[in-house]
C-alpha cells in the first residue's frame, strides 16, 4: 500500500509530507483548493507526462517521492527482482522535473526510464477519474473492464501470441508470393543453364586433366622423336652412348681403388651415375611404348576442350572454374525449389495458426460470456442499490470469426434498461448523465474488487450523485476499503463520512504567493468539515448533528 507521499515545489504546493494508512481515506476541500493535487503529484511518480509548468514559480525543480509497503504485493516484488531493483519489503518511486523541463525517474534510488515507472506503477495503484464513466461508452473500454473483472490475462496472452504468429506468417507469405514471378523467371534461366552444364558433365579437375592430355597428344610426334634421341644418347647409339662410357669409367675406377682405397667414393659415385642412366633409359622406353597417336581420342579431347572454353566464356568464368560455376548454379536452383516448398509450408502453417487462433479466441469468448453473466447480476444489484430499483444491466458478447485482433474476435456492448417494459439498449442510447455516473461507479467498484491492485484512487467519481444514493456509494467504497487501500476525492458528505480517515485540502494566499496544504483531520475537525459540506460556510447545530450522525452510521 501507499504509506508516504512527499511533494516539493509542485504547482502551488511548496512542501507536503503525508503519511497514509490502510482502509478508506476521504479527501475533501473547498472548490478550487486543489483536492486532486496530491493525486496529480503521485501521477508523476507513476510515469505521467510533465513539463516545466509543473515546477512551482520561483523554484528550480519539482521533486515527488512515494513510498510503498510491498508485504502483500508479490507481483510488484517479482517485477523489482526481475529488474534488479528490489529493496527489502518496500519500494520508493521518485521523480524530479527541472524548470527547463528535464525529467528524471528513480526506483529505490536507481535512475530508470519513465516506462519502468509506468510498468511498476500499474502494479501498485489504480486511478479511477471523474470522467471514467464516459469511457464506458466505448466498446474497447467495455472489453477492457470485462477482461479485468474476469482476470483474462493468460487467455489474452494466448490469443495475442496466436495473432502475432498469424501476422508474422502472413507477412512472410506475402513477401514470398510477391517475388514469385521473379523467381519463376530466374528458375527458368537457371534450369536451362544447369541442364546445359549437366549435359556437358564436366567433373572436378577434369578440365586441367584434358588440357594436359591435349597438349601431350598435340605434341606427340615431337615427343616421340625427342625421346628416341634421348634413348640413342643414353644407350642405343652403337658408336657412343652414356651407358657404355659409364661402364668403362666404373671399371677403370675399380682398378684405381685396388691401387688406392681412397678413391672408393669416386667409384661409388660413378656406379650410381650408371644406375641413374640405366633407370632413365628404362623410363623412356616405357613412356614411348605407351605413347600412342590416337587421332580419334585427340579429336575427342579437342572437342571437349573447345566446349569447355565456350561454356566458360558464356558464364564469364575462367575455364578451370567452370565446374565450380556449375555447382553454384545447381545450389541456387535448389534454393529456389526450397522457396517453393517453403511457400507451401508457410501456407499450411498459416492455416494451422489461424485454426489455433480461432480455438484460443473461442476459449476467450466462452470465458467472457460466462463472466459477463456474472457481471450482469452484480452490476444490476449495484444499480438497484444506487436508486435505480427497476434498472437492469447486461453485457452482450458476440463472437465474430471474421473479426481478428490481438484481443480476440468478440464484439462487446454494455446494455441497460432503466424503466420497466423498456428493452435492453446500448448504454450510450439510454442512460442519462446521473444514471451513467451511477452505473459507471457500480462497475468500477465491482471490477476494483477483482483486480489485484493494492491501492485504488477514486477522483470525484461521485459527480452527478446525491442524497441517499451518495450514502450507498460511501458504504460501497468503505466496504472496498476493508480489503484494499482506497483514496476518495469527494465533495459529498455522505461519501466522506464513510472514510476510515479524513484529509482536508486547503489553499491559502499570502501576498503574491499561493500555497496548498493537506492535513489529516481529528474527530472534532472532521465533524466541522462534514458540517461545512452539509450546510456551506454557516455551520449550525443542526449541520453538526447531521455530521455526527453521518460518522456514527
Amino acid at each position: 500500500m501507499l504509506s508516504q507521499l512527499s511533494i516539493n515545489n509542485f504547482a502551488i504546493v511548496r512542501f507536503l509530507e503525508l503519511d497514509f494508512k490502510a482502509g478508506m481515506t476521504s479527501i475533501t476541500g473547498e472548490t478550487g483548493a486543489g483536492k486532486s493535487i496530491a493525486i496529480d503529484a503521485l501521477g508523476l511518480c507513476l510515469g505521467n507526462r510533465a513539463d516545466a509548468n509543473t515546477v512551482r514559480p520561483g523554484a528550480n525543480k519539482t521533486e515527488v517521492s512515494a513510498r510503498f509497503q510491498l508485504n502483500d504485493i508479490p507481483q510488484a516484488k517479482r517485477w523489482l527482482e526481475d529488474n534488479d531493483l528490489e529493496l527489502d519489503d518496500e519500494c520508493i518511486l521518485r521523480r524530479t522535473i527541472s524548470s527547463d523541463g528535464r525529467s528524471r525517474g528513480y526506483i529505490n534510488g536507481n535512475p530508470v526510464p519513465l516506462g519502468q515507472l509506468k510498468a511498476l506503477g500499474q502494479l501498485l495503484i489504480g486511478i479511477h477519474g471523474q470522467h471514467a464513466h464516459h469511457a464506458m461508452l466505448k466498446s474497447e473500454h467495455q472489453l477492457t473492464l470485462l477482461d479485468c473483472y474476469a482476470n483474462h490475462k493468460l487467455l489474452l496472452d494466448n490469443v495475442s501470441a496466436c495473432y502475432q504468429r498469424c501476422h508474422q506468417l502472413e507477412s512472410e507469405l506475402k513477401r514470398l508470393t510477391q517475388s514469385q514471378q521473379e523467381r519463376i523467371a530466374t528458375k527458368q534461366l537457371l534450369q536451362y543453364q544447369v541442364e546445359e552444364l549437366d549435359e556437358f558433365a564436366l567433373q572436378d579437375g577434369e578440365y586441367q586433366a584434358i588440357e594436359a592430355e591435349h597438349k601431350k597428344l598435340a605434341n606427340g610426334t615431337n615427343l616421340i622423336e625427342r625421346c628416341q634421341g634421348q634413348l640413342d644418347l643414353l644407350q642405343d647409339n652403337q658408336e657412343a652412348n652414356l651407358e657404355s662410357l659409364l661402364n668403362r669409367a666404373v671399371s677403370q675406377a675399380h682398378e684405381l681403388v685396388a691401387l688406392d682405397s681412397g678413391l672408393e667414393e669416386v667409384a661409388n659415385m660413378l656406379n650410381e651415375a650408371l644406375i641413374q642412366v640405366q633407370e632413365s633409359s628404362s623410363e623412356l622406353e616405357q613412356y614411348l611404348s605407351g605413347l600412342e597417336l590416337d587421332p580419334e581420342h585427340f579429336q575427342y579431347l579437342e572437342n571437349r576442350l573447345s566446349t569447355a572454353l565456350q561454356l566458360a566464356r558464356k558464364h564469364q568464368v575462367p575455364a578451370d572454374e567452370l565446374y565450380d560455376k556449375h555447382q553454384a548454379l545447381k545450389h541456387e536452383l535448389n534454393n529456389l525449389d526450397s522457396d517453393e516448398e517453403k511457400l507451401e509450408q508457410l501456407a499450411e502453417q498459416l492455416e494451422l495458426s489461424k485454426a489455433n487462433y480461432q480455438n484460443q479466441a473461442k476459449k476467450l469468448s466462452q470465458s467472457r460470456q460466462r463472466y459477463a453473466k456474472e457481471l450482469d447480476k452484480l452490476v444490476t444489484k449495484s444499480i438497484h442499490e444506487l436508486n435505480m430499483p427497476k434498472g437492469k444491466f447486461s453485457v452482450a458478447v458476440e463472437f465474430n470469426p471474421e473479426q481478428v485482433s490481438a484481443k480476440g474476435s468478440d464484439n462487446i456492448d454494455f446494455l441497460v434498461t432503466t424503466n420497466p417494459g423498456q428493452p435492453l439498449q446500448p448504454l450510450a442510447k439510454v442512460a442519462s448523465g446521473g444514471e451513467l455516473s451511477r452505473i459507471g461507479l457500480g462497475i468500477q467498484v465491482i471490477t476494483a474488487k477483482k483486480v489485484a491492485t493494492p491501492t485504488l484512487i477514486f477522483d470525484e467519481v461521485d459527480v452527478g450523485i446525491s442524497g441517499p444514493t451518495a450514502a450507498v456509494v460511501g458504504k460501497m467504497l468503505r466496504s472496498l476499503g476493508e480489503s484494499t487501500q482506497v483514496f476518495c476525492v469527494t465533495h459529498l458528505p455522505q461519501v466522506a463520512g464513510n472514510g476510515h480517515q479524513h484529509m482536508f485540502v486547503n489553499k491559502q494566499s499570502r501576498g503574491a504567493s499561493t500555497e496548498t496544504s493537506m492535513v489529516p483531520l481529528n474527530q472534532e475537525a472532521r465533524l466541522q468539515e462534514l458540517a461545512r459540506l452539509l450546510g456551506g460556510d454557516t455551520i449550525t447545530d443542526n449541520t453538526l448533528a447531521n455530521a455526527k450522525e453521518l460518522l456514527q452510521s
